[in-house]
């Protein structure tokens, strides 16, 4: 069959590691510029996490990896006892930054680990000097690692929720869960790329996501980027949309899953997964296995970041709205009863969650 052009595959890249530092690109900023930053400091790159210059599940993650082998790399430690103890500090910072998102906490226990597997290999190097430049090094090429592997999955995902789409038609997401968020081509979009690359005639229907508008500043301009067509619609027209314009599926991505299925994604998922169901229209959340937290039994137990209530009344630095108490709660959770299925780069989990979501982890 014909393939549609390579742009449906490929993506626009929110971080990269180089030499010179951490390169991340500045989201809060298109897609009017593209403006990317080069960090020497694991401190800014919790700054730009926290500030959400980068932003999305999956990229935070690989963000939080490059950070700590950023701050190892660029310790002025002397001793494994003094890096170690720095190591705790850079640690703390990046967990700090966003209490949402699971692969952070998932990326930094990994840091954590390859650095200790490190430490314990250079306290029994007879050069001292030799193996604290083992253990940075062990930490660069572990963040490498885990970036090449959001890629692999990404695709992955792509592949197996590719045939649970129309094969023409349109479809809907929500939020931004293209390459901006994870650093691959996607998750949620990334099914969405390879569907379309695979042959699919698909039309997007993006909503612009309210109050930082991912939607309509980054998902729209992936797309538009891509040469993927789209409708770019306010988040109050999704109830209208799926009754009169024959949306087939809804693809969104996800910040943290428990293991009953109930899946945080940002605010205004939830609603959209209830019109979904009223409709007949299958929901399906996209993510790797990074982004499932076995340990909490339901979306009750995940904490929902609540930022400035500023970015409600304002929008882009201009007041919209009086001097008023305002609400952000930064995401919602969608109960596993509303989703059709979950796509992750290991096979697609269904109903019953408790336990597809455990085998695919045990894989």
């Amino acid at each position: 069959m014909d393939q549609a052009p390579k742009s449906a595959i490929q993506a626009a890249q929110p971080i990269e590691w180089t030499e010179s530092g951490v390169v991340i690109l500045d989201q809060r900023l298109l897609p009017d510029r593209e403006v990317r930053n080069t960090y020497t400091d694991y401190r800014q790159v919790a700054r730009a996490i926290r500030e959400m210059e980068i932003r999305g599940a999956p990229a935070i993650g690989v963000a939080a990896a490059m950070g700590a082998a950023l701050g190892v790399e660029r310790s002025p430690a002397r001793t494994l006892e003094e890096l170690r103890a720095e190591f705790d500090v850079i640690c703390e910072a990046l967990a700090e930054t966003r209490p949402t998102a699971m692969d952070l906490f998932w990326a930094i226990a990994r840091m954590r680990r390859t650095f200790a597997a490190a430490c314990d290999a250079a306290a029994r190097a007879t050069a001292p000097a030799a193996a604290l430049e083992g253990v940075r090094g062990a930490m660069v090429h572990e963040a490498q690692l885990v970036h090449q592997e959001k890629r692999e999955h990404d695709e992955s995902m792509g592949r197996y929720g590719a045939p649970l789409l129309p094969q023409r038609g349109r479809v809907m997401t929500q939020c931004n869960a293209g390459a901006l968020a994870t650093a691959g081509i996607g998750t949620a979009l990334g099914v969405i790329r390879m569907a379309i690359y695979q042959g699919h005639e698909l039309e997007v229907f993006v909503p612009e996501t309210r109050p930082y508008l991912q939607g309509a500043r980054l998902t729209a301009w992936e797309l538009q980027q891509a040469g993927i067509p789209l409708v770019l619609i306010t988040d109050n027209m999704v109830g209208h949309c799926l009754k009169t314009q024959g949306v087939g599926a809804i693809v969104v991505g996800a910040d943290r899953v428990a293991a009953n299925g109930d899946t945080a994604n940002k605010i205004g998922t939830y609603q959209m997964a209830v019109l979904a169901r009223e409709h007949a229209v299958a929901f399906y959340v996209a993510a790797p296995i990074s982004t499932l937290d076995l340990s909490i039994p339901s979306g009750d137990a995940i904490p929902i970041e609540e930022r400035s209530a500023k970015e409600v009344t304002h929008l882009r630095g201009v007041r919209v709205a009086p001097d008023v108490p305002a609400a952000h709660p930064a995401f919602d959770v969608t109960p596993a009863r509303f989703i059709t299925a979950i796509i992750t780069e290991r096979g697609v989990a269904r109903p019953p969650y408790e336990e597809s979501l455990k085998k695919l982890c045990r894989e």
